[in-house]
């Protein structure tokens, strides 16, 4: 009863501001009037200015002046300026308490007077029923003849808030009575209940219309509290319902008589408070009267709100939407039997008959949709569903029929047609997945899926403006598929539905070119991100622990099997997607390529970790370099190849740069094999070591020259002979100290290298590769000087210094002279004389 009450109040205050608004303007009226009596009369002004009458001189000679003919132009009329709209002014708190209040107050108490009076006859026993009513009635009575008392009496002729005040407590009496009459003692039949209540009502509309809003505010307040103070439930529900819904037709009449907005909304809202207190007051027996009185309710109120000035489409649909939420709440209590669904389908058939008569009622049927979405959901969930699965039929046909037919007109029929076909099929296979077989749950969502797409298909033409039909109906397509799909793959398969989703809308977001379904082909990617997370985890653990220095971390990656369930399917759709189409994802392409960035490399490493398995000691010291070998050339070959390709630059650059990474970490700091013991291989040139940093150097000699590649090729080589050399001193497993043959090898090494780089670089005009040989040939000298002569004694000695100062002298030689052809060589040095 708090809705009752509070719309109680709301009528009161709306009628207290209209008032002050009449008695301003009354006001102003007067004071204009009384303006225009003191003002003295004023002849009118002539439409057009008029010339004076010429002045003839004695001395001219007379001109006779013929009268020309002109057009006569009507005056243009002026516009009436309406008077200054009054303003509202809060009364001041002396004429607030002292000359308003008092007036109401004292009119709802001599209602409440009244009422108890009778209640406490009733209580003490001292009157029969009958003497009760009538002394109920003849209290009535004596309150509206003092109100039409008080209009004809010159002492309150003036203030016509008494007879107001009279006249609305003298109709709650009278209401009042005939509830005691008819309802509580059966003192008259109930057809001659419904008489008198009917006369009570036209005294009720002639009064109101008669003395105003204030009496239709009492009128209002003792129709709807008169039973809830008498007891609602002496005679049953029935009378009182009827009783409810004769009295709120006529109250909305009224307020469509005088345009009384404020009486249509407090009507309703009163009426809507008394459904939900029966619901939960009556018994179980009696709800379906309560849901009936319901449905009148909404459709009654909905089509008188216009009828009353009101113009907003949230306020026209109100009731409606009230009347469903009422509904739902009356559904369990109805046992979600065919009463109940019957019901609230008639009332959603009625909201989308009215919505296509005016859109502005448009949020009723959309309010309905989502409350019935709601409603499918707790009848199936209960142990015997019992009509349930019938409704949610029924349901897909009353609003995804006119919703798919309509969709054109306007985005509320759109947003019908999508959520009407793939909500109920939905909602009902989340809430009784066991209610029907897979196969069947599969056909009706492939069957669903097709309207949808179908009609995104008729929308195909509104591209770029974010259409309903286009891009949602799409999007429930999608989602449709990948339901039904999941009902019937296997677990081996278990991302085959969303991947088959995102090619979907891949597929048509190509083929219509929208930019909105572009960007939401991301979805399903973001989806299957969420279904790999626990195997993601799992390879993000095993990375960071193989940084570390983990060297078994195959025991920590997922199963095969979780990986090509998880990771496979989803990677290779993706990569698929992303070559196929540049355009594709839209605005979130970086995105979509941050993520094929990161699982394509992902996906190789696992899957090149399977051949080798290495979860034990001895196999990685076996297999521990070259499977890592494998690795890094995979990362370094797919970047090399992107290069090569022109496209996707960025990711091509993070490759090449994850490969070098893996080489400085793992091949030359972590797990470097001169000091953890790993086979590389036992043929001099043809070891796992040489061709590991051989073919690493050989991929950046062959990439187009930017800064800093031709450096890193170079070093790359340096590590290959260094590698070489290494192995070929110590084969497969190449620990152990570095022996003299092994120094002088390693300087060799690099003179011959330099002067290869200084040969090259000379013959091909290469600036950077004679830089890179006179520097390396300055890093052997260097250590030849201070490193392998400090070895070596006697003729060793001198052998090596002489063998050294002649290549040096030899390549100082040639250097000069391709100095001197190139026009740059410095002037040679004087003999002295």
């Amino acid at each position: 009863m708090t809705l009752t009450f509070a719309g109680i109040v709301v009528a009161i205050l709306a009628m207290w501001r209209r008032l002050a608004v009449v008695e301003r303007e009354v006001q102003h009226l007067r004071a204009e009037l009384a303006e225009a009596q003191r003002a003295p009369a004023e002849p009118p002004a002539a439409a057009w200015p008029v010339a004076p009458p010429p002045v003839e001189r004695r001395d001219e000679p007379a001109v006779v002046r013929r009268p020309v003919a002109t057009a006569s132009v009507p005056p243009v009329p002026r516009k009436p300026v309406p008077p200054p709209r009054p303003r509202f002014e809060m009364p001041s708190f002396e004429a607030l308490v002292g000359g308003r209040l008092p007036v109401w107050v004292g009119g709802a108490a001599l209602v409440l007077a009244g009422v108890f009076l009778v209640r406490l006859s009733i209580e003490s026993g001292l009157l029969t029923p009958g003497i009760r009513t009538a002394l109920a009635g003849l209290f009535a009575l004596l309150l509206l003849a003092g109100g039409e008392g008080a209009r004809r009496l010159s002492a309150t002729r003036g203030d016509p808030r008494i007879a107001q005040v009279l006249a609305g407590a003298g109709i709650a009496s009278a209401y009042a009575t005939l509830y005691l009459a008819a309802a509580l003692y059966d003192l008259v039949s109930p057809l001659a209940g419904f008489a008198v209540m009917l006369a009570i009502t036209g005294v009720a509309l002639g009064l109101a219309l008669r003395h105003g809003s204030p009496t239709a505010v009492m009128a209002l307040a003792g129709g709807f509290a008169a039973p809830l103070v008498a007891g609602f439930d002496a005679a049953g529900i029935a009378p009182l319902l009827v009783y409810l819904g004769l009295f709120v037709a006529a109250l909305l009449w009224l307020a469509t008589a005088r345009d009384w907005t404020w009486l249509a909304l407090a009507a309703g809202a009163c009426a809507f408070g008394w459904a939900g207190f029966l619901l939960a007051a009556v018994s179980a027996s009696e709800v379906t009267g309560v849901a009936a009185f319901i449905v009148a309710l909404a459709l009654g109120v909905t089509l008188a709100l216009p009828s009353a000035g009101i113009e907003r489409p949230w306020l026209r649909a109100a009731p409606m939407v009230a009347g469903l939420a009422q509904l739902l709440i009356a559904a369990p209590l109805l046992d979600f039997g065919p009463l109940a669904w019957g019901f609230y389908l008639v009332l959603s058939a009625a909201a989308l008959f009215l919505a296509w008569r005016d859109r502005r009622l448009m949020p009723a049927p959309l309010a309905a949709l989502g409350l019935v979405l709601v409603l499918i959901g707790l009848g199936l969930m209960r142990p015997e569903p019992g009509v349930s699965p019938t409704a949610a039929v029924l349901a897909t046909l009353i609003f995804a029929v006119p919703g798919q037919w309509l969709s054109r007109q306007g985005r509320g029929w759109a947003l019908l047609g999508v959520v009407g076909t793939a909500g109920p099929v939905l909602a009902a296979q989340l809430a009784a997945a066991p209610l029907l077989a897979p196969m069947a749950w599969c056909s009706a969502d492939l069957l669903l899926a097709g309207a949808c797409g179908w009609l995104s298909w008729r929308h195909r033409d509104r591209i770029d403006t974010q259409d309903i039909g286009l891009v949602g109906g799409a999007l429930a397509a999608a989602l449709l598929l990948w339901a039904g799909l999941q009902q019937v793959v296997p677990g081996a398969l278990v991302a085959l539905p969303l991947v088959a989703a995102m090619a979907a809308l891949a597929g048509w977001s190509r083929h219509s070119g929208d930019t909105t379904l572009r960007r939401l082909t991301l979805l399903p990617l973001l989806g299957l991100l969420l279904l790999a997370l626990i195997p993601l985890g799992q390879v993000g653990e095993a990375i960071g622990r193989s940084l570390l220095g983990e060297m078994l971390p195959y025991r920590l990656l997922p199963p095969l099997r979780d990986i090509l369930r998880f990771l496979a399917l989803p990677t290779a759709a993706l990569a698929a997607i992303l070559f196929t189409d540049r355009q594709s994802f839209g605005r979130t392409r970086n995105i979509a390529v941050a993520i094929a960035g990161v699982a394509v490399p992902l996906l190789a490493y696992l899957l090149l970790k399977q051949p080798l398995a290495i979860a034990e000691p001895p196999a990685f010291a076996a297999y521990g370099f070259i499977e890592r070998a494998v690795l890094t050339q995979a990362l370094l070959l797919a970047g090399w190849a992107l290069v090569r390709s022109g496209r996707f630059p960025r990711e091509a650059s993070v490759l090449l740069a994850l490969g070098v990474a893996r080489i400085l970490w793992f091949d030359l700091l972590l797990f470097n094999p001169a000091w953890v013991a790993q086979a590389v291989g036992a043929l001099p040139l043809l070891n796992a070591a040489t061709l590991h940093t051989a073919l690493a150097a050989e991929i950046f000699w062959t990439l187009p020259p930017r800064r800093g590649i031709r450096p890193l090729a170079a070093a790359l080589t340096l590590l290959a002979l260094v590698a070489t050399v290494r192995q070929a001193t110590h084969g497969s497993v190449m620990t152990g100290p570095i022996g003299t043959g092994e120094n002088w090898g390693y300087s060799a090494a690099m003179l011959g290298l330099s002067l290869f780089w200084l040969w090259r670089g000379i013959a091909a005009k290469a600036a950077d590769l004679r830089l890179l040989g006179l520097l390396l040939l300055t890093a052997t000298t260097l250590k030849v000087f201070l490193i392998d002569a400090a070895a070596l004694e006697g003729v060793l000695r001198i052998l090596s210094f002489l063998g050294l100062g002649f290549a040096l002298i030899g390549i100082g030689w040639a250097y000069r002279r391709f100095l001197t052809e190139a026009g740059s060589a410095p002037p040679a040095d004087q003999a002295p004389a």
